[in-house]
Formats: structure tokens, C-alpha cells, sequence
């Protein structure tokens, strides 16, 4: 008796699925494109539509604003511009160079990762290898800043 139930109520759902389906295709059906033009009153391809736009006029560009310096600093953090700098927001500008140092990349950073790539820096600082650092080798220290100018001043 049980199977007979279950047989009749699959055979319910399953209509129900195909009606919903037959009236879902009707309905693209219905808005389905027009059927393409005969060949011969397809304009020449090698002629241009012409349309006379009369007294229209598009819609007037965006205006651009000029940002303060504070507020592009401001804005290279806020990364959803909802003008609130979260914790997360402020820490994504440093989580690459944590990373450069975290060498194992276990997310902690051990005073063995710090004191290698202090080191290799110190080595490469050194231009005489005498384990001391002039004034001139200390400058090439330096973050290097880029001197590329915009090409435009939009």
C-alpha cells in the first residue's frame, strides 16, 4: 500500500515539474526575437545607416573632482570608499611586506625570519664588505621612491 501512496505522489510532482516547464517554455516562446529578414531587403553591407539626431542631446559627463592630497592618502586605504577606515583596511597595506618576511609562512613571524632578512639587507648595504656602514652606504637603505611622473594631469 505504501508503494502505490509513494508511486501516486512522484507521479504528482512529476507533473507538476513538466506543467511548470511546458508554461516556462511557452513564455520564451512568446518573447522570443522576430525571425531574421529574407536576404533581400537586408541592407548592402557596405552602406551605412543614417539617422538624423535632430535637437537631442546625450546626458552631460560626469564632473571629476579634484581630491586633496590627504584625501587620496585617505582613499588608498579605504578600500570600499564607505569613508570609515576599518582595522582590516589599515593593516592590507602591510600584510605583503609581512609577508616578504615571514619566510616559512605559518603567519608568525619569528625573531630568526627578522634577523635573516635584517641581515641579507645589512650584507647588501655594505658595499666594502668591512661589516660597518659609511653614511653613503646607510642612504641606500632608503624605501626607494618612485620618481615616474603622471603622463597627464587629468
Amino acid at each position: 500500500m505504501r508503494q502505490v501512496v509513494l508511486g501516486a505522489f512522484l507521479g504528482l510532482i512529476m507533473a507538476g515539474v513538466g506543467t511548470f516547464w511546458w508554461q516556462g517554455r511557452a513564455q520564451v516562446e512568446e518573447n522570443a526575437p522576430p525571425p531574421p529578414e529574407p536576404e533581400e531587403t537586408a541592407p548592402a553591407p557596405d552602406v551605412l545607416p543614417e539617422a538624423d539626431p535632430g535637437d537631442l542631446t546625450g546626458p552631460a559627463p560626469p564632473e571629476a573632482s579634484e581630491l586633496t592630497k590627504e584625501e587620496r592618502r585617505f582613499f588608498r586605504y579605504d578600500r570600499n570608499r564607505d569613508r570609515i577606515i576599518t582595522r582590516n583596511e589599515m593593516l592590507s597595506t602591510r600584510s605583503d611586506a609581512f609577508r616578504k618576511l615571514d619566510v616559512d609562512g605559518n603567519n608568525l613571524l619569528t625573531f630568526e625570519e627578522w634577523a635573516v632578512t635584517t641581515s641579507k639587507r645589512f650584507e647588501g648595504a655594505d658595499a666594502d664588505g668591512n661589516g660597518q656602514l659609511t653614511t653613503a652606504e646607510f642612504a641606500s637603505t632608503a624605501p626607494k621612491r618612485s620618481t615616474r611622473r603622471p603622463t597627464c594631469r587629468c
